[in-house]
């Protein structure tokens, strides 16, 4: 499969990208390689692997659900740019 300098311009346009004529011509370019590749890794056999989804073992990475002390008000709020009330206070937004 390759790709045009046509088909560039096309998804650019859907993508609303607005590319110079070095861009297309770059793109194109860049996209031809890696169809090339894409193409050079269909080619490999790979009817004797089992799929997978991750490269390690998955494992169940729980605590125990305990209840435990929170923090104080005064190290939760030490950086906050304003405060007030022992509350974070944050712009309005609603009109």
């Amino acid at each position: 499969m390759s790709i045009s300098r046509k088909d560039v311009e096309h998804i650019a346009e859907l993508s609303r990208l607005a590319l110079t004529e070095e861009e297309i011509s770059l793109y194109t370019e860049q996209l031809k390689k890696i169809l090339h590749y894409v193409e050079k890794l269909s080619a490999v056999d790979t009817g004797g692997i089992e799929p997978t989804t991750y490269t390690i073992p998955l494992q169940r990475m729980r605590r125990k659900d305990e209840v435990s002390p929170s923090l104080p008000v005064e190290e939760v709020l030490r950086n906050a740019p304003e405060k007030e009330k022992n509350c974070f206070k944050v712009p309005r937004i609603i009109e």
